[in-house]
């Protein structure tokens, strides 16, 4: 696989690696994990398997081999030497084929995973993200959430925020009615993730994303939900955003939920690919 262009901001992304924070590296990894993942469940390869994570212009890549891929997240109208190919699917694709994206439908970030070879099973996984413009986003609570003014509470929880163009892969930072604190006061340094709420001495907040730094000294309004990340993740600036708190036990049983349809998933695909092979 060779890319004839690069595109902007194209990279190898796996689901990241833990357990380096008290170091200080972050585990960075894909934006949206959830389509890396399916991507290379449906390949049958291992879902920790580096896929590419491409941006609009995205690049131009000439397969060398023989190879089966799938392209998900964001749609970017893919084609295979000119001819249009479904997002969600796998598609054999014969050595010396081109891979292009010729405009964005819908979504902020594509992915494509690869199985060098024919796979036997070809399945098509559906659209398992929502890309629509208007989102609402779940969160949970966070440490500093009550340092908050009881107006800005109920602001947080009602007004739309947009996403500023001084948004990336560290962080989205949103425009909206600067939030107000009752108190000011000198928080120490403590551990923020994926999905931290913070706020800024502005009045604006920005949510960590991928490549975030392992501590901070903001106030964390809340934390959004594992299921929710990929929905921002794939969404675009001057998006609208909207807020929605869940309890805790709601956002475990959402991710529960997901993870046995993961699973599911799983089992399907390896029974079709067992069936043909018997």
């Amino acid at each position: 696989m060779k890319l004839i262009k690069k595109g902007i901001l194209s990279t190898y992304q796996d689901l990241g690696k833990n357990g380096l924070r008290h170091l200080g590296i972050n585990p960075s990894g894909a934006m949206d994990r959830f389509s890396a993942r399916v991507l290379n469940i449906a390949l049958q390869n291992d879902e920790h398997q580096p896929v590419l994570e491409m941006h609009f212009p995205a690049p131009e890549i000439l397969f060398e081999k023989d190879a089966t891929i799938i392209v998900g997240g964001a749609d970017f109208s893919p084609t295979i030497d000119n001819e249009a190919i479904v997002n969600w699917k796998l598609i054999l694709v014969k050595a010396g084929s081109i891979l292009r994206f010729k405009k964005i439908i819908a979504g902020s970030r594509a992915y494509l995973a690869v199985k060098q070879g024919k796979s036997v099973f070809l399945p098509y996984v559906g659209q398992p993200c929502n890309l629509s413009l208007k989102k609402t986003i779940r969160f949970t609570e966070g440490n500093e959430f009550d340092l908050l003014t009881k107006n800005s509470k109920q602001t947080f929880k009602n007004q739309s925020f947009t996403i500023s163009n001084a948004s990336n892969r560290m962080g989205f930072r949103m425009n909206a009615e600067p939030l107000e604190v009752g108190v000011k006061k000198e928080l120490v340094s403590s551990a923020v993730d994926f999905g931290t709420i913070q706020l800024l001495p502005s009045g604006q907040i920005i949510v960590l994303m991928a490549d975030h730094q392992t501590s901070g000294g903001y106030p964390r309004l809340g934390n959004i939900i594992s299921v929710d990340l990929p929905k921002l993740a794939q969404s675009n600036v001057n998006d609208t955003i909207k807020f929605k708190e869940v309890s805790i036990q709601e956002a475990e049983d959402l991710l529960i939920q997901q993870e046995l349809e993961l699973q599911k998933l799983k089992a399907s695909i390896r029974f079709f690919n067992e069936k043909q092979n018997n």
